[in-house]
């Protein structure tokens, strides 16, 4: 059965962010800044302001650095699997498996 991990993803580009990634510091692959709205766990489109909590205006680009004190970086629970030594010619030989009598 897989198990499950909590990791942070950069927003711009999916990037697995490491655990001592600081929250205002930038993506290490794409350089994007880490404390902006798209980046954050309150972030939601659908919402006044697009933010789930109670904000006084709106902050206009959601890829900009900002200074929101609500700011908590989104972190995600994903499932581990593990793909293991599946080769190509592992395939066909269970393919040709199958017409064996």
């Amino acid at each position: 059965m897989p198990g499950s991990r909590s990791v942070a993803r950069c927003a711009d580009c999916g990037t697995l962010l490491p655990a001592t990634t600081d929250p205002f510091g930038q993506c290490p692959q794409c350089r994007a800044e880490l404390h902006a709205c798209k980046q954050c766990s309150h972030f939601d489109p659908g919402h006044r302001f697009e933010c789930t909590q109670p904000i006084p205006e709106r902050i206009p680009d959601k890829g900009a650095r900002n200074a929101c004190p609500l700011f908590a970086l989104r972190v995600t629970v994903e499932r581990t699997t593990s793909s293991g030594s599946i080769r190509p010619e592992d395939a066909r030989r269970a393919f040709d498996n199958l017409f064996k009598p």
